[in-house]
C-alpha cells in the first residue's frame, strides 16, 4: 500500500508540475484537471468495479491510466482488485516514467524556461 501511495502521489506531483509549466494562465491550468483528470477519475472505475461494465467497455477502460492506480489501492485495501497487482504497479511505474521523459525533455529543450 505504501509502494502504491507513493508511486501514485511522485506521478500526479509530476503530472501537476508538467501541467504547471505548460499553462501560462490561470484558465489554462484549470483546464487540465477540469476536463481530462476529473473523468479520468470518475471512469476509471473509482466508484465501481470494471468488471460491471460490459466487455467493450471494459477493454476500453484499459486504456484509462488511472484504473491502475485505483485497482493498486483497492487491492491493498481489500485483497481484491479489477486488474493484477503486477501490471497495476507496471502501469504506475510506466506513467511515472512518461512523466518524468516529457519533465526531463522540458528541462532540456528549456519549454516555456527560457525567456
Amino acid at each position: 500500500m505504501v509502494l502504491f501511495l507513493i508511486f501514485t502521489a511522485v506521478t500526479f506531483s509530476l503530472f501537476g508540475f508538467i501541467i504547471g509549466i505548460w499553462a501560462d494562465g490561470f484558465e489554462k491550468l484549470q483546464l487540465v484537471p477540469m476536463l481530462i483528470v476529473t473523468p479520468l477519475t470518475f471512469l476509471g472505475g473509482s466508484f465501481y468495479s470494471i468488471n460491471m461494465l460490459p466487455p467493450f467497455w471494459q477493454k476500453v477502460t484499459l486504456f484509462n491510466p488511472v484504473v491502475y492506480l485505483i485497482s493498486g489501492f483497492r487491492w491493498s485495501f481489500y485483497g481484491v482488485a479489477d486488474v493484477q497487482v503486477e501490471i497495476s504497479l507496471g502501469m504506475t511505474l510506466g506513467f511515472m516514467a512518461l512523466c518524468m521523459g516529457i519533465l526531463r525533455w522540458m528541462f532540456k529543450t528549456g519549454y516555456r524556461l527560457k525567456a
